[in-house]
């Protein structure tokens, strides 16, 4: 038995006993009602752009080292034994300081990602409230994401409360995302911006 029927099993029995008891319940596509928040769309655009300058000034750290080190290499026969190891160790604290910036700005718990704590999380907060009085005020036992789940293999588009979510928070639904409400394929989802690759040793 794979994993992911394994997970779906899991899923229905824990689920099982809500639906037998005839508890209300819906669900809702969160992707879906970002996507259609202005505040959310400004947010990614913000943290993509600093990411990128970001990048950008790490590139050209590693650049520079690797000019320096051509240069040295060219020399190095020419050089006295001290100067020669006095460039080499320039050269390690240049590459040390490039990787603990790379580690500043991309790491867990880096810079990125509390700008993004910073942007993203207050709007996600929202989202969730407004998830949580539609619950209280509908008598829903709970409330579903669809987004991108691989053990929700159907619902019924009278349970997506997606668009409620979005009218209690002062939004409308865009015309040009409601397909995206019943997507959960991962070509259609909008991808947060993630952590460049890490520039690995030699």
């Amino acid at each position: 038995m794979n994993r992911t029927i394994k997970h779906i099993i899991l899923v229905a029995l824990l689920l099982g006993p809500f639906m037998a008891s005839a508890q209300k319940y819906a669900c809702v596509n969160t992707e879906y009602i970002l996507s259609n928040i202005p505040d959310y769309e400004r947010a990614q655009s913000q943290l993509n752009k600093q990411a990128e300058a970001w990048q950008k000034e790490i590139e050209a750290k590693f650049a520079e080292i690797d000019k320096l080190t051509k240069t040295f290499h060219q020399e190095a026969y020419l050089l006295p034994d001290n100067l020669k190891h006095k460039r080499e160790e320039e050269l390690k604290a240049k590459e040390l300081e490039a990787r603990e910036l790379q580690v500043k700005y991309f790491g867990p718990g880096g810079d990125l990602d509390k700008k993004r704590a910073e942007l993203v999380k207050p709007i996600q907060e929202r989202v969730y409230s407004a998830i949580e009085r539609i619950a209280n005020e509908k008598g829903y036992a709970f409330i579903l994401d669809k987004s991108g789940s691989a053990t929700l293999l159907y619902v019924n588009a009278k349970y997506d409360v997606s668009d409620q979510v979005l009218d209690m928070m002062g939004y409308k639904a865009s015309n040009s995302k409601t397909d995206d409400k019943d997507s959960s394929s991962t070509s259609s989802r909008k991808k947060d911006v993630g952590n460049p690759e890490m520039r690995k040793p030699k």
